[in-house]
């Protein structure tokens, strides 16, 4: 049974839907943040504190190919839901599979670790974009409620991700690794239930697939699907029996390499091959340029789970006054050093109403900067903020531990620049696209988030805590190289503000 949701106001104004899709989400981001938050940690512990004693190099080049290939396989996740199992299933068996994930994750880490990884990046790949698209699937097309219903959806990830913060960081060092990592089993698990029983609220549209196939088509899709998987289950064994040796540096620059190359080949298919017209050449130029700011934007950005979080862990004054309320409460003596990472939620809360009237406020004003000088602006502070911890580092360098404020602004920066650049880069996808290559935009769009957190990975790895001398001079090059991109970005927004408005002018005819 499902549910007709254009009169529907029963949550808080919009579609019963939403509040399934909305608790589902902070529940699921909940799991997904808080295992994230704790993967470059407990990589990196000893083996005497039941971690398992990578280096930071190997730990940071995981961490960008799981984050990384959660984006990725979004793209097939979004096939299976639009040609086999429509949305409902894919974010039943998405969620399952996370589930499953955590886990196994929380049972053994040690020796499932990277089986727990593929289930959770997996099962996120194929709940992840189609919970995001069920969204505007209970809306009407007319339906003004739309864009503010995003608004209240992505509210329930922030809402989840400092949940995520809170609770993984508290156990982690007051419980262990098995108590954090299976709080994020928990979280996966509440999703799962209310999803379970609140699901028939969904709007028609969100069932059946979108482009289904028929017949012999169908089951060639599926006998496609399985063989993959079977594929990917005996490279699985191969590697965790040690017959195949991984090596994490080399496999991510690999992939950082072949996820670059999809992109430049399918962007290039769509532009010379997809017959299109003038103008739509022209925005595909000013898209090309969005994407290129989001791919160095993320990988700067993604240093926030990585080596801002060993920063956190070995270089920051985390001590608590014996007479602070976390103290006597909780018998805490530091700061968890997740907690530093809830930061980005937080200052997303606050700051998005104001973010989204600025740029209203600007347009009333007729100052409407294009899609590539507000990418430019995010990266240039995002920048910034790797300018304060060239600061901070400085005095790590000298063996001295640093106030957390150092960090906190950093988190700052990056979340503003966040706000300047990822809704302004969503939004140029969906309007600088050829109207008949959206989705397959977004689905390109998307890789960009890939190819930053595999690079993102790759120079956390760099961030040697027996090389500490070394810390300045790697966030300034950081900064100094995002500055850059960000002023040959800007240059070119001069040239694309009129690509950009030369396919308005031709969708208003």
């Amino acid at each position: 049974m499902t549910t007709n949701t254009s009169n529907d106001t029963s949550f808080f104004g919009h579609p019963n839907g939403l509040r399934t899709l909305f608790f589902t989400e902070m529940w699921e981001r909940m799991s997904y943040y808080g295992m994230r938050a704790l993967l470059v940690l407990f990589m990196t512990a000893s083996l005497q504190t039941q971690g398992l004693g990578f280096t930071v190099a190997s730990a940071g080049a995981i961490y960008g190919l799981y984050t990384g290939a959660v984006y990725f396989l979004g793209l097939p996740g979004g096939w299976l839901a639009d040609r086999l199992i429509g949305g409902k299933q894919a974010v039943w068996y998405g969620g399952l599979i996370i589930f499953a994930g955590h886990i196994v994750l929380a049972v053994d880490l040690q020796n499932l670790f990277f089986v727990g990884l593929i289930l959770v990046a997996s099962g996120t790949g194929l709940l992840k974009p189609n919970i995001s698209a069920m969204v505007g699937q209970q809306y009407d097309d007319d339906d003004g409620r739309r864009d503010s219903g995003y608004a209240l959806y992505y509210m329930g990830i922030n809402i989840g991700s400092l949940i995520a913060y809170l609770v993984t960081g508290y156990l982690q060092e007051n419980w262990g690794w098995h108590y954090a990592f299976g709080a994020a089993a928990i979280g996966m698990g509440l999703g799962l239930i209310q999803y379970y029983f609140t699901n028939r609220s969904l709007a028609t549209e969100s069932v059946a697939p979108a482009n289904p196939y028929v017949g012999a088509a169908r089951q060639r899709a599926w006998l496609c699907v399985l063989g993959v998987l079977a594929v990917a289950v005996v490279i699985i064994i191969l590697a965790h029996l040690g017959t195949i040796v991984i090596e994490p540096v080399a496999l991510a620059e690999k992939v950082a390499i072949i996820f670059t190359a999809i992109f430049f080949i399918y962007f290039g298919f769509i532009y010379f091959k997809g017959q299109l017209n003038d103008n739509e050449k022209q925005r595909m130029w000013a898209l090309f340029l969005v994407c290129v700011a989001s791919a160095c934007f993320w990988s700067g950005f993604e240093q926030a789970g990585s080596s801002l979080n060993l920063f956190a862990q070995n270089y920051t004054d985390r001590a608590l006054e014996s007479g602070s309320w976390l103290t006597s409460w909780f018998g805490m003596d530091a700061i968890p050093t997740v907690w530093f990472q809830l930061s980005n939620s937080l200052f997303i809360i606050i700051l998005s109403p104001f973010f989204a009237a600025l740029w209203i406020n600007l347009a009333k004003r007729m100052i409407d900067p294009s899609y590539t000088i507000k990418c430019a602006i995010g990266i240039v502070i995002m920048a910034s903020g790797f300018l304060v911890m060239f600061m901070a580092s400085q005095y790590a360098a000298q063996g001295l531990k640093v106030a957390p404020m150092w960090l906190v602004t950093t988190y700052f920066l990056h979340t503003v620049g966040e706000l300047c650049l990822s809704p302004v880069a969503l939004s140029a996808v969906s309007k600088l696209s050829p109207k008949r290559f959206a989705g397959q935009m977004m689905g390109v769009f998307v890789l960009t988030y890939s190819i930053g957190n595999i690079i993102a990975g790759l120079l956390s790895g760099n961030f040697d805590p027996e090389n500490v001398q070394e810390m300045p001079n790697l966030y300034l090059q950081i900064a100094l190289f995002s500055i850059a991109i960000a002023i040959v970005i800007g240059l070119m927004s001069f040239k694309s503000r009129f690509w950009e408005k030369a396919g308005i002018q031709e969708k208003a005819q």
